[in-house]
This record gives C-alpha cells, structure tokens and sequence, in this order.
C-alpha cells in the first residue's frame, strides 16, 4: 500500500513540475521573439555607417619615385684596327687620367709603310725642284712638271691616312676616371670592335628618374630634389638637370635626370634610390580618408549620404598621404562621405548615420 503512495505521489510531482515550471521559458522565450521581431521592424533595415564631412585644407605636395644611379660618363674601349696586343697598361679597379695610354697594338708595319711614303715624298720634292728650274728656261714642258706634282700631292695623302692608322693603335682614356675589369689580355689578336676594358666616372652621378605626366609642368631645370638609398639613413640632394622633350606613351610618365657630386663615392652606378620631389604646396585640396575609395571598373568611386541614402559618385584622384588621398574632381565641400560599412551598400541603399 505504502509502495503504490509513493509511486503515485512522485507522478503527481511530474505533472505539476510540466505544467508549473517548465511551461515558463518556451513563453519567455516566445515572447522575447516577439519583441525581438517588433525591434527588427522599427530599425527599418538602415544599414548603420559612419560619415565624414568634406572641407578644405592644405597639403604639402610632394611626389615619390623610384630612379637609378647613373654615371657622368661611361665609354666601352673598343680596338679600332685589327692586330697584336703588345701592351696593356691598366689595373683593374683603378683610377685613371685621361689621355693616358691603356692599350697598344703592333705597328711594325705601318711604321714601315710610313717610312717608305717619306722615301718617296723626298725623291718627288727633288725632282719637282728640278724640274721647276727647267720650266722657268722651258726645258720642259708644264704637263711633265703637273704629273710630278700631283705625285707629291698623292703621298701626302698616302702619308696622312697611315699616321691615322698609326693613332689608331694607341688606345687611350677619353676622360678621366675609374677602370672596370678588363675584358682581354695581353698577346691577344684584336679585330676591329673588340672590347678591351670599360672606363666610368662617377664624380658627380646622374640620377634618373619618372613621374606621371600630369606633373610635367610642376618640374623645372635646376629644380631641387631628395634622395635616400636603402641601408643608408641619410638624405641627400641632386639638381635637376633635364627632362625628356616627350612622355612615354605606354606607361604616361615622364623621365627627368638630376645631378648630384659623389665625391667619396658613396652613389654607385646601378644603385636603386627613392626620390622625393617638393612641389607647390596647395593651400585649397580637398583630402578624404583613404578606405573611402571604391574602385571600379571606370576609375574610382565613393559613396555620399544624400537623403537618408547612399548615393554613388565617380571621382578623380590626386595625390596620396599616409591616410588620405587628394580629390581632384567629384566631390565639394559639405558632402557627407561615407567611410565604413561601404561593402554592405550599393546606390540608393538607406543609411543610418552612427
């Protein structure tokens, strides 16, 4: 009896246990949903952005490049004749004077040759003396005295072309500065075109670099730029010198060359250099937050809050900073730009500005 009490008591604590306690949460909770319903209505799905207000302000214009370290002057020694190398008077990596002999061809025989056009060039001056004196009495007659002095006429011409030959085979430094690795070696048979050594200077170095053609007018001769080189903390400064009469068509850039003394030779030719170059600064710029820019297919986008909507606008960008970029054309003062949330809206979406 006790058994079928207990048994019956413990039922009847389930039922109520069902209809008491756990009946309250699935009515909380569907009431919460209701209520979470009724808020998801009122928010009106407005997607929630944040806005800049467009102005004014000055910026420092300056524009970065990439350029290269050239030499002054730089010259490949090249035999003009063919024959034997009998001397080669240089040292790699030194440096060297110029009008200073590098190299020496054999020339054996066009001294020979030369010494036999002497030979008969005195023979020729005799007999015209002789001769001369004839036609003055009309020993002879003038033709004779023509022939031999067309002669003499022939080996002077025949004299001054092996004496050209003759300097040919002395190869010597245009200009002054620093010899490269040598390229042949002493006893070797030149052709006419063979490559002996290359000379370089490089006191000062050339500096050339590019920049969009829309800052061709901003550039002038004798204009002061900044260079840094990587692993060297230092700024230093180089003079423009030239620009390019013409843009590049492919790339729409401009290349400008600039100056710069290298006395200890810290630039190296073929050395990679950052430039810097200050332009006009522009006291009236109109800057936007970098992240704000869409680009598309046409330019570059952005997104405006006009009437509780986004709205789009094509803009035309100038230059860059850390953070901001310069608005040419698209946007004015007073506008509402839009900088977050921008992958989640498209034309005429509602916004809710935070």
């Amino acid at each position: 009896m006790r058994t079928v009490l207990l048994i019956g008591g413990i039922i009847i604590a389930l039922v109520l246990g069902k209809l008491f306690i756990f009946s309250k949460p699935g009515k909380e909770s569907s009431e919460s949903g209701k209520g979470g319903s009724k808020s998801a209505g009122r928010s009106g799905g407005a997607v929630p952005v944040n806005v800049y207000v467009i102005g004014r302000e000055s910026i420092e214009n300056e524009i970065f490049a990439s350029g290269t370290v050239l030499p002054n002057e730089e010259v490949d020694l090249k035999a003009e004749i063919s024959g034997r190398l009998i001397k080669l008077n240089i040292r790699e990596g030194s440096v060297i004077s110029k009008g200073q002999l590098i190299a020496k061809i054999n020339d054996r025989d066009l001294k020979a040759q030369l010494q036999k056009v002497e030979y008969n060039q005195d023979l020729a001056r005799r007999i015209e003396g002789r001769q001369k004196k004839l036609l003055n009495v009309e020993a002879i007659n003038l033709q004779d005295y023509d022939v031999t002095t067309n002669d003499i006429r022939v080996l002077d011409a025949e004299k001054e072309v092996i004496e050209s030959q003759l300097e040919k085979t002395e190869i010597r430094a245009p200009f002054s500065g620093k010899i490269g690795l040598k390229n042949i070696s002493e006893g070797a048979y030149l052709a006419p075109g063979t490559s002996i050594v290359t000379i370089v200077q490089s006191n000062p170095v050339k500096i050339d670099f590019t920049v969009p053609e829309k800052y061709a007018a901003d550039i002038h001769v004798g204009s002061l730029i900044k260079f840094n080189m990587d692993g060297d903390g230092g700024t230093y400064t180089a003079k423009v010198v030239a620009l390019d009469p013409k843009v590049d068509e492919t790339l729409r850039t401009l290349r400008i060359r600039a100056v710069a003394q290298n006395p200890a030779g810290r630039f190296v030719p073929g050395m990679f250099v950052k430039v810097q170059v200050n332009l006009a600064a522009n006291k009236n710029a109109i800057m936007i937050p970098t992240e704000a820019i869409v680009p598309v297919l046409k330019g570059k986008k952005v997104y405006l809050v006009r009437n509780g909507k986004a709205q789009e606008a094509m803009v035309t960008t100038g230059l860059r900073t850390d953070t901001k970029i310069q608005i040419i054309d698209g946007l004015k003062s007073g506008d509402s730009l839009i900088t977050s949330g921008i992958i989640a809206i498209k034309a005429d979406t509602p916004v809710k500005v935070n």
